[in-house]
């Protein structure tokens, strides 16, 4: 497994900025997760070998809060009346890091986006800095957050005042190359749904009304309506029931659909447009339509960008190169309901690359989300962002 990586005067003199943790707390640090580096990988395989969606990681969020109460946190599972979230915490320090654990899976892809290495990271990194946690005067929080994948759960958290007492909040995501900086879309989430009535297609069609065309007018309004959207607008979804038999014509056709802008106030003025497509689909067929949130809305992100100079700086002493083509590191532009805390929270959400030729939602990415490399990120990630909130906390506290 990784061993510990040691800090000296000389890297710590070629970087800027200028970490403000002491070397002797960078190595306790790194000393401790290489401890524990064993348990972590065991940690990242049990979820990947056994994903769950949004809402329903009941087993994902107790194994991931079992690593933390066998290290010593306090576990408090169910958190806030949900049910698949926790909060583990260690030290009682006036200064509050909280790191950030996802853990549900993409339905029929399971862990191709990697949260399994996210909960291993945000684990490792808490258990590294919890050693340091009477010296720098600091608590050390892991909320395990449910649902990233659409449900929200962060919102729901926050909205619960999961967050209030945070100083600093920080995660890291898995992608194809290193980026420090996350740029996410504001997105809505949407179920969408026409109600027609059944009827032979052959025998009776005039009796009939067809809620597939409906979705077919909508789908046909929306791609010429993406010729006058602006490029910072993303919308994108797919039908997930349209019918039942080929001569009966549909009664309820169902679907899941997204809107992405580069703000909140631009995703506001976006969905009205969107709406008017699908609206288009109802009045043309004669349908009914049912618009249903799926979560409350995501929003961008606001970076603390001097944190995230320290965790460029402390990545890069791990030897993480963030030079890479620009084309494989578009994967910072993904939502996230980080966005959301990030508006009350001072926050990092950088993303770190596990190679391979596969991006994220793709079957083949939750296979580069195992392995030997993905190990090496891991150990990787867990220690750059617990320096990184060791060198926040010197700062800051």
């Amino acid at each position: 497994m990784s061993t510990s990586h040691r800090v000296n005067d000389t890297e710590a003199e070629n970087h800027q900025p200028p970490a403000v943790a002491s070397a002797e707390v960078k190595d306790g640090i790194s000393s401790r997760i290489a401890e524990v580096a064993d348990r972590l990988v065991d940690l990242s395989n049990s979820l990947h070998d056994d994903p769950e969606l949004g809402w329903q990681e009941f087993r994902s969020s107790t194994t991931v809060a079992q690593v933390l109460k066998d290290q010593g946190f306090s576990v408090e599972q169910p958190y806030l009346d949900l049910e698949t979230a926790f909060r583990a915490t260690y030290g009682i320090g006036a200064f509050t890091v909280g790191f950030l654990a996802e853990y549900d899976a993409l339905p029929g892809l399971g862990h191709a986006c990697g949260h399994n290495l996210i909960s291993a990271m945000s684990v490792g990194g808490a258990v590294g800095l919890a050693q340091m946690a009477g010296e720098l005067g600091i608590t050390v929080e892991v909320i395990g957050t449910p649902a990233e994948e659409g449900g929200g759960g962060k919102i729901e958290l926050l909205e619960r005042g999961a967050f209030a007492e945070l100083d600093f909040a920080l995660m890291a995501h898995p992608a194809p190359v290193d980026v420090a900086e996350a740029e996410p879309f504001a997105v809505a989430h949407w179920h969408i749904e026409y109600t027609g009535r059944a009827a032979h297609a052959a025998a009776y069609p005039e009796r009939g009304i067809n809620a597939n065309d409906a979705f077919l007018i909508a789908q046909t309004a929306i791609g010429l309506l993406r010729q006058q959207l602006p490029k910072s607008v993303r919308v994108h979804g797919v039908m997930t029931n349209g019918g039942e038999a080929p001569n009966a014509i549909p009664e309820k056709t169902e679907g899941r659909w997204y809107v992405r802008a580069e703000s909140m106030d631009e995703l506001l003025a976006t969905e009205k447009r969107v709406i008017d497509c699908f609206e288009a689909g109802a009045l043309a067929t004669g349908t009914q339509l049912t618009i249903t949130p799926e979560s409350k809305r995501y929003s961008e992100m606001r970076t603390d960008e001097s944190a995230l100079d320290l965790y460029r700086a402390n990545a890069e002493r791990l030897g993480r190169d963030f030079d890479v083509d620009p084309a494989a590191a578009t994967m910072n532009r993904a939502s996230t309901d980080m966005g959301n805390v990030s508006q009350i929270v001072d926050a990092i959400h950088p993303y770190i690359g596990v190679g391979g030729e596969a991006s994220n939602h793709q079957a083949a990415f939750a296979d580069s989300c195992v392995g030997p490399t993905a190990e090496k990120t891991l150990i990787d990630g867990a220690v750059a962002l617990a320096w990184t909130a060791a060198d926040v906390a010197a700062q800051r506290r």
